[in-house]
């Protein structure tokens, strides 16, 4: 992912943070000089050291077969926005999208023992909605197997983070007052959460 400098990120506890606020990312794997990507929720944590990416396929989903050929990127991002001109002091200035974006790259491998993958359920329910795990608990045997039965589990090692935070830094201290008045006052619950976010950097 392109850069800039000024909106590199690198602190490794934001990123983390980042991640575990905005959970829903896709997973790219390539096969045959192919990309292939899908949508998954993922729980970020620490393993002796290593940071691991954790989330579960539908067995049916095949892309669980191509984890394991090359190096993975998991692509995640929220909130963005749409920036409007009109907030800058002069008229010689153009659009653009302000946005935070982290790539995870990493080596990834599937889960092939049943009580391992059991564990990463458990824990992604805990991450989620831990208020469920009795139920799931009180669930029969049987049925959790079959459920287990229909998916692959999955950890990712991450090996490095690409992290962008794009909030107009290159602007004055008015114009990106003005952009988070305007960002914070709409409706759009995305578009608001990113003034939140312009807010604390500011």
């Amino acid at each position: 992912m392109y850069i800039s400098k000024l909106n590199l990120t690198t602190d490794e506890n934001e990123i983390i943070d980042f991640i575990c606020k905005y959970s829903f990312a896709t997973i790219v794997t390539t096969k045959d000089d192919r990309p292939n990507a899908s949508h998954l929720p993922f729980v970020i944590s620490k393993k002796e050291g290593k940071t691991i990416l954790t989330s579960h396929f539908a067995k049916a989903n095949q892309q669980w077969t191509e984890l394991s050929a090359h190096e993975t990127l998991v692509i995640f991002t929220e909130p963005h926005a749409y920036i409007s001109p009109k907030h800058y002091d002069k008229e010689m200035n153009v659009p653009t999208w302000n946005y935070i974006a982290v790539h995870a790259y990493g080596k990834a491998k599937v889960i092939s023992d049943r009580e391992q993958t059991m564990k990463i359920i458990e824990k992604t329910i805990h991450n989620y909605e831990a208020d469920y795990l009795p139920q799931w608990n009180s669930l029969p045997e049987a049925y959790k197997l079959k459920m287990l039965n229909g998916i692959v589990a999955f950890e990712i090692e991450v090996t490095s983070f690409q992290a962008s935070k794009k909030l107009s830094q290159n602007k004055t201290e008015d114009e990106k007052q003005r952009i988070i008045t305007a960002l914070k006052a709409s409706p759009n619950n995305i578009e608001s959460e990113l003034g939140i976010y312009m807010e604390k950097e500011s």
